[in-house]
């Protein structure tokens, strides 16, 4: 067994292949959660506008995004949307990558938002501070802890979608297992390596933010 890892991981130095993918998938998953992020900030508040017009564009960005695969939508901007621009293919993987956590990221901050109870923003109003004073000094750190939860899924669902990238020749983790496969003619070696460290990475993200949650908690007492 360590005989043939070694042939087909060590030999040649695939390993860094593995490394090199390993980067890329972390790379695309970091800078997508961050896009993401910005997004879902700006089209919740537009969810919860009191402008039709605002809360028709975040519906349409939410409901298009989410019910289209991300494998197409990845395609589409590739191959249709960004073709005439010639863009590098992991900034178009990235792009795509961030505007579909967007509208996910959209829906957790919306819901976290709305799900802090009436009376803290009745409260702050009664108090002399503003709409958004009240939103941003009172609601919102409320919401971000509410929202946490599921927006550590969403980025653990980011991670593992980066898979698909391959799609447009993006040689993230999934793609470098892959080529290593086709390289040796060995399939269950590459793979196996490829899920177990998508396993390593999905389950320290979960302490991660396990460990900030416990202490957002503790916050909260004092």
């Amino acid at each position: 067994m360590f005989q043939s890892f070694y042939d087909t991981m060590i030999s040649g130095d695939r390993w860094v292949l593995i490394l090199q993918g390993l980067g890329v998938t972390v790379l695309i998953a970091i800078c997508a959660i961050l896009i993401g992020t910005v997004l879902g900030c700006i089209f919740a508040l537009f969810k919860i506008s009191s402008s039709k017009i605002l809360r028709g564009i975040a519906n349409f960005y939410t409901t298009v995004i989410r019910g289209i695969p991300l494998a197409t939508q990845l395609m589409i901007f590739y191959f249709v949307v960004f073709a005439p621009l010639g863009l590098d293919r992991l900034f178009v993987a990235i792009l795509a990558y961030g505007i579909n956590s967007g509208a996910y990221c959209t829906e957790i901050f919306r819901a976290g938002i709305q799900g802090v109870d009436i009376g803290q923003t009745e409260a702050g109003r009664s108090l002399g501070l503003s709409k958004a004073q009240t939103l941003i000094k009172i609601v919102l750190p409320q919401a971000v802890k509410t929202a946490l939860p599921t927006y550590t899924s969403e980025f653990i669902v980011l991670i593992k979608e980066t898979s698909v990238a391959s799609f447009i020749a993006v040689t993230d983790l999934t793609k470098a297992g892959d080529m290593i496969r086709n390289a040796t003619y060995n399939a269950w070696i590459p793979l196996l390596t490829c899920a177990v460290i998508y396993l390593c990475l999905t389950l320290g993200l979960t302490k991660l933010f396990a460990i900030l949650e416990k202490r957002l908690a503790k916050s909260d007492r004092h």
